[in-house]
C-alpha cells in the first residue's frame, strides 16, 4: 500500500513539473505589480479567433490565438489591467461592442515578455472600422477601409477574427523597429493562417511542441 501511495505522489509531482511553475517568477510578479495586472480568463471567442499583427497595413491573419499561446516555449498567463477588468464587467450595448487590452505573459528565465493583444471578438469588420473613426475621424475610411474589406472577405470564407496583437514588450521595454507581424514568422516561429492581400487560406503545420524547460 505504501509503495502504491508513493507511486501516485511521484506521478503527481511529475505532472506538476511538466505543467511548469504554479506561480510567476520574481521578475514577472514585479512587472505585474508595476503595471497593475491581474489574472484574467479571455472569452472563448477571442481564443478561438485569428488575429492581426499589424494595425495599419496587415498582410496576414494568424492564429487561432489559443494556438499562439500554447506555442510559446515558457510558461504563459493571461493578464489584464485591474481597471479594465472592472470596466468590461459592465454590459455593453450591441451597437458599441467592447474593445479592450489583454496581456499574454511569457515568463522565461532570461526575460519576461508581454504580447499585448486587443480583444475584438465581439466586433464585425464594419464595427472594427467604426471604432477607429473615434480616433482618425474622416481619415479612417482611407487608412483602414481596404483592411475592413479584406477582413470581410476572410470572414465570408470562414475565418473568425479574435483581435489584434498590437505590441511586444520585453522586460517592460517596448520592442521597436519591427511590427509584431514582422516578428511572428522569423522570430517567434508562428506562421500565418490567412493571406489578406491574396484573400486565401494558408496551409500551416501543427503548432510546434514546447522545448523542455
Amino acid at each position: 500500500m505504501a509503495h502504491i501511495f508513493l507511486t501516485i505522489i511521484g506521478s503527481l509531482l511529475l505532472l506538476l513539473g511538466l505543467a511548469g511553475p504554479l506561480t510567476a517568477s520574481e521578475k514577472a510578479a514585479a512587472l505585474r505589480t508595476a503595471n497593475d495586472l491581474v489574472a484574467f480568463a479571455p472569452p472563448d471567442a477571442f481564443l478561438a479567433g485569428s488575429f492581426l499583427a499589424d494595425e495599419r497595413e496587415p498582410s496576414f491573419l494568424f492564429g487561432p490565438v489559443s494556438e499562439f499561446a500554447t506555442s510559446r516555449q515558457c510558461p504563459v498567463a493571461w493578464l489584464i489591467e485591474a481597471g479594465e477588468k472592472a470596466r468590461i464587467a459592465k454590459p455593453a450595448g450591441p451597437d458599441a461592442p467592447l474593445e479592450y487590452t489583454l496581456y499574454l505573459e511569457e515568463d522565461c528565465p532570461a526575460q519576461v515578455r508581454y504580447y499585448v493583444f486587443v480583444d475584438q471578438s465581439a466586433m464585425t469588420p464594419a464595427q472594427w472600422l467604426k471604432w477607429r473613426e473615434q480616433f482618425h475621424k474622416s481619415k479612417a475610411e482611407g487608412e483602414y477601409g481596404v483592411t475592413r474589406d479584406r477582413l470581410e472577405k476572410a470572414v465570408a470564407e470562414g475565418m473568425r477574427i479574435g483581435g489584434e496583437l498590437r505590441f511586444i514588450v520585453n522586460d517592460g521595454e517596448l520592442a521597436v523597429g519591427k511590427t509584431p507581424e514582422a516578428c511572428l514568422g522569423p522570430d517567434l516561429a508562428f506562421a500565418p493562417s490567412y493571406d489578406l492581400k491574396q484573400g486565401t487560406k494558408l496551409l500551416r503545420s501543427c503548432p510546434p511542441e514546447k522545448a523542455p524547460q
